[in-house]
């Protein structure tokens, strides 16, 4: 027995958040909220997509924490998407995000937004496992603000090399 095997596409994409606990989503061609994030590049890690695709996208700079999630999707018969999603600490939370051209807008939404948005299910399974994540995994080197407890209390975290 034969089987076709489907053409697969790497998508990476990071959850970032605002200093007021909102998730950047960015609204695409097909009127689709979306994390912003994009097709792994041969030779790239994900970890190094992910940050170059958010600061392309939005203009944040950030570094890529915990991995969320990992699933399948099919776009067109035959065609499959495999899409990682990665928490992202921002480390310029100041800034404002800044549009790309790659997008129509983009979006800061809190968490009890999401069921009204046109947005993947796995998109928002992830932005929620972020929300939930202990502060585990520190990036070294870097200062970054994790959310602690039940409250979602931001906390600063400067981590030494």
């Amino acid at each position: 027995m034969t089987h076709a095997r489907p053409a697969y596409s790497v998508n990476v994409r990071g959850v970032t958040l605002s200093l007021d606990l909102r998730v950047l989503l960015l609204l695409n061609e097909r009127d689709e909220w979306e994390l912003p994030g994009g097709r792994l590049e041969l030779g790239e890690t994900p970890e190094q997509c992910v940050v170059r695709e958010i600061a392309e996208e939005s203009g944040w700079k950030t570094v890529a924490g915990p991995l969320l999630d990992v699933w399948s999707s099919e776009r067109a018969p035959g065609r499959s998407v495999l899409t990682v999603t990665y928490g992202c600490p921002v480390l310029t939370p100041h800034a404002e995000p800044v549009l790309s051209g790659e997008h129509q807008q983009f979006g800061l939404f809190s968490p009890h937004e999401l069921h009204r948005l046109n947005l993947e299910e796995g998109y928002k399974k992830s932005i929620i496992a972020w929300l939930k994540a202990p502060p585990t995994m520190r990036p070294s080197g870097v200062q970054v603000m994790f959310m602690c407890g039940r409250r979602r209390t931001p906390v600063m975290y400067c981590a030494h090399e």
